[in-house]
This record gives structure tokens, C-alpha cells and sequence, in this order.
């Protein structure tokens, strides 16, 4: 008899991605009725994404009122409304292994998109959404940033660009840098490497697209964290995008591609005894999991597994150690916090949380659910509208402080979605009397916190 959930941790099949049969439609067809039989008999993950009301609607408006009343080509509605967060998997579903019956909900929208890849079925302008490494070679060049920044601001331009690339007009989207993060990080000061029991005593910065060609004052501010600690730290001599957009679209040999141009490098570091820190939650996952899910037998790929840290993972590991200044000058106030979901797949905890609350004067009030935002697809013509109202239950609560009122700024690891949070405050206009809610990266706020400019 089957057992009505699951009392063990979530384990993780490996992704059989190489095998012809992957990619065998009919087989996957047959999957998914498995799987979303199971799904329309639980519902338990009905408020998580667009994957599941889409599902369950298909399901009640069918003639039979179950999923085998259900079109099969009405299944790809469900499989475009998934973005990968992962949360149905680590967070809700009671079925996922090693319960028998072996559900993988991401995972078996992952092979659905592959084949839809393979298949020449993704479109242009969603490869170009997602081929990061491309739009971000022009950061740095001042001309082209400045004119691309200016015409991305501009109502005429981005309604030319939501007919062209298929760009929601309203969605929020990151400015070019005017100089890139790789190119203007300091050198790290000559600190002498001390370990710790839970800690390499140096540390090696993957900086990712989004911080080297966007924002990148986040990385700065880590380093200058670091350099306050006294670890030594590098930047990554030579990487590439971590391959997550083009996971989001099925692209697995894109995904391939890119852990070819960065596994060899980053396990050179990772043998040198070096921590490896990603400051995007997103890219972090990629190393930590979803790359040593595709190749579990590849020992360079296990290798940066085990050095890859989320910086505040890695900075709580180090107070742990009794190796980090817990000395902070300034306090941050109110703070409304939220956890993005590639941060609470990680299975870390809440080390973000941990961190600010040690700030004297200052109240964090955390919040666990999605922001709809989830990489490209926040900012789809098609799905913007969606994303803003996944996430609009968390902007309503964010705009209330538990200490009451609204809080002194907004924060989230995930640089994408803290924006497309703050804008969710603008639209509902959850701003207290005299002007908008900042919002700042928590690596930003340790930065203030410990006094540093």
C-alpha cells in the first residue's frame, strides 16, 4: 500500500539527459499524465506558479473532471508556466522521492522544454533573452551604455522592443553598467589565509553575468565585506554565464556549453582550497545543483559542488568559526526581507536573515514566498502580467513591517527579483507618505552596517 507522503528528505535523481529517450515525446506525454494525476489528486501546490491553476483548470474543465479528459496538447500550458524555482519539489509536494511514487515536478517540465527545444519550437527572442553573455558584452563601453540605458527608459523604445523581443513595455529591466564589475574590482589586500573548521580562509569571486554587466555594486560591496574580515579573496580568472537562462528554456547542450567554459576553471580554484561565492542565488544553484545533476559522475563537476558558497552561507560558516568581526557601527532599521526560492533550494537556511538580525537597532521581517519575477519570464510579454500577480500576495505583506508601518527598505538576494519587488510597490503603490521604500541587496546593507563606504 501506497504511503500517504513522505518523512524522509527529498533526494535528487540524477537528470538522464543523454539518454535518446529523454527526448522521446510520446514517453514524456505518458510522465506527465502520470504526474499531473498525482498533482490534481494533492493540490497542494495550487499557490506556488501559473503551473498548477493552469493544470487543475484543465483538469475541472474537462469532460471527465480528471487529466485523462485532459488534451495532451493543453499539457504544453502547463509546462510554459513553469520557470524552475523549484519550491514544488523542496517545499510542498509529498510524493518526490524517496517516496514510491517518484514525482519530479521541475524536472519532468525540464524534459517537456527540452524537447520543445530540440523540436525548433522556442522562439527568437526568447534565445536572445536568455544568451546573458551577449547583450552584457556592450556594459563598459560608454557611448553604447549610455544610449542603450537611455533608450530602454524610454515608452516609444519599449514598446518597439515589446513588438521585437517580445519585452513586456512594463516589466523593469537592468541598465547596462558603465563599467564592469570583473574590470573594476580591486585587488584583494595581502591577508594572511586562515581556516576554519567550517571555512577555506580564502575566497574566489564568481561574479555572474548580472553583477559583472548590471549591478555591479553588489560585488563590490562583498569584497569590501571580505577585505573588512581580512580574507583574501580573487575574482574567477575567466568564466562564462553559469547556463541557468538557458536551462529555463530546455537548452541543455547550451547549458553543457557553458559548464565546459567554467567547471575547468573553477575546479583548478576549488583544489587550491578556495571557497567559490556567487552573489545571484540562481547562478549558485547552477553549481550546486542542477549542473552536478546532469553529470553526477564527472569529479571536477562534485569538486566545485563541495567549494560553492552562497556568501552569506559562507560569512555565517565563518562567524561559526569565530573568524567573523560581528562589530556593526550602524544600525539598518526596518527592514522587509524576502528569500528567493534558488535560495531555499539550497537548503542552507535562513544564513541572509541570520546576518542582518546580528546588525544592533535593526528588525528584519522575512518573507519565504516566490516574487513571480523567476529570471526572463518576469519580464515576457506573454507572462509580466503573471509574474506581478505571483508576487503581488508578497508585496502586500513586505509593505507591512511587523513592527509596524512600512519598513526602511526592501532586500532580497536575488538582485532581479528585489527590483521586480519594488517595482511591485510602485504599481500597488505600497509607498509610506513622502516617498518611495529603498530598495538595496543585503550585501549592500552588511556593507552600511559595518560602517564602511
Amino acid at each position: 500500500m501506497a504511503r500517504e507522503g513522505s518523512l524522509e528528505a527529498p533526494t535528487r535523481h540524477p537528470l538522464d539527459w543523454l539518454n535518446p529517450e529523454f527526448y522521446d515525446e510520446a514517453a514524456t506525454f505518458k510522465e506527465m499524465e502520470r504526474v499531473f494525476d498525482i498533482c490534481h489528486g494533492c493540490r497542494r501546490c495550487v499557490s506556488l506558479c501559473g503551473s498548477f491553476p493552469t493544470l487543475f483548470d484543465l483538469v475541472d474543465n474537462s469532460k471527465t473532471m480528471e487529466v485523462d479528459g485532459v488534451d495532451k496538447k493543453d499539457y504544453w500550458k502547463v509546462v510554459d508556466q513553469c520557470y524552475m524555482c523549484d519550491l514544488c519539489y523542496l517545499t510542498k509536494c509529498p510524493y518526490v522521492p524517496p517516496h514510491e511514487w517518484n514525482l519530479d515536478f521541475p524536472h519532468t517540465m525540464l524534459r517537456a522544454k527540452a524537447i520543445k527545444f530540440k523540436k525548433g519550437e522556442v522562439k527568437a527572442s526568447e534565445k536572445f533573452l536568455a544568451s546573458t553573455d551577449v547583450h552584457g558584452q556592450f556594459a563598459g563601453i560608454p557611448v553604447v551604455v549610455q544610449v542603450a540605458n537611455a533608450v530602454n527608459s524610454t515608452k516609444p523604445a519599449r514598446k518597439l522592443m515589446e513588438k521585437a523581443l517580445d519585452v513586456h513595455q512594463d516589466a523593469w529591466l537592468p541598465k547596462l553598467a558603465t563599467k564592469k564589475f570583473r574590470s573594476g574590482a580591486a585587488e584583494s589586500k595581502p591577508h594572511a589565509v586562515v581556516n576554519g573548521a567550517k571555512t577555506p580562509g580564502k575566497v574566489v569571486i564568481f561574479s555572474t553575468c548580472y553583477v559583472n554587466y548590471n549591478e555591479p555594486g553588489i560585488g563590490h560591496d562583498l569584497l569590501k565585506v571580505l577585505d573588512h574580515n581580512a580574507i583574501p579573496y580573487e575574482i574567477v580568472s575567466k568564466e562564462a554565464c553559469c547556463g541557468m537562462p538557458k536551462l529555463e528554456l530546455g537548452d541543455l547542450d547550451g547549458v553543457a556549453k557553458s559548464k565546459e567554459a567554467n567547471i575547468p576553471v573553477l575546479q583548478r580554484y576549488a583544489a587550491e582550497g578556495y571557497a567559490i561565492l556567487s552573489a545571484v542565488p540562481s547562478c549558485t544553484l547552477m553549481f550546486k545543483q542542477e549542473i552536478p545533476l546532469m553529470f553526477p559522475n564527472d569529479a571536477d563537476v562534485q569538486a566545485v559542488k563541495a567549494a560553492m558558497f552562497d556568501p552569506f552561507e559562507y560569512l555565517m560558516a565563518r562567524k561559526r568559526d569565530g573568524l567573523l568581526k560581528t562589530e556593526f557601527p550602524k544600525s539598518l532599521g526596518k527592514i522587509s526581507y524576502q528569500i528567493p526560492c534558488h535560495g531555499r533550494v539550497q537548503n542552507i537556511g535562513k544564513k541572509t536573515e541570520e546576518m542582518l538580525k546580528m546588525v544592533p537597532g535593526t528588525s528584519v521581517h522575512t518573507h519565504e514566498r516566490c516574487s513571480g519575477h523567476a529570471g526572463t519570464f518576469g519580464v515576457k510579454k506573454e507572462y509580466h502580467p503573471m509574474a506581478m500577480k505571483i508576487g503581488k500576495p508578497l508585496f502586500k505583506a513586505m509593505a507591512n513591517h511587523k513592527d509596524g508601518g512600512a519598513p526602511d527598505v526592501i532586500s532580497s538576494d536575488c538582485p532581479l527579483g528585489g527590483h521586480h519587488i519594488a517595482q511591485g510597490f510602485d504599481v500597488n503603490k505600497h509607498h509610506p507618505e513622502g516617498g518611495k521604500v529603498p530598495q538595496k541587496h543585503p550585501l549592500t546593507l552588511i556593507r552600511e552596517a559595518y560602517g564602511l563606504a
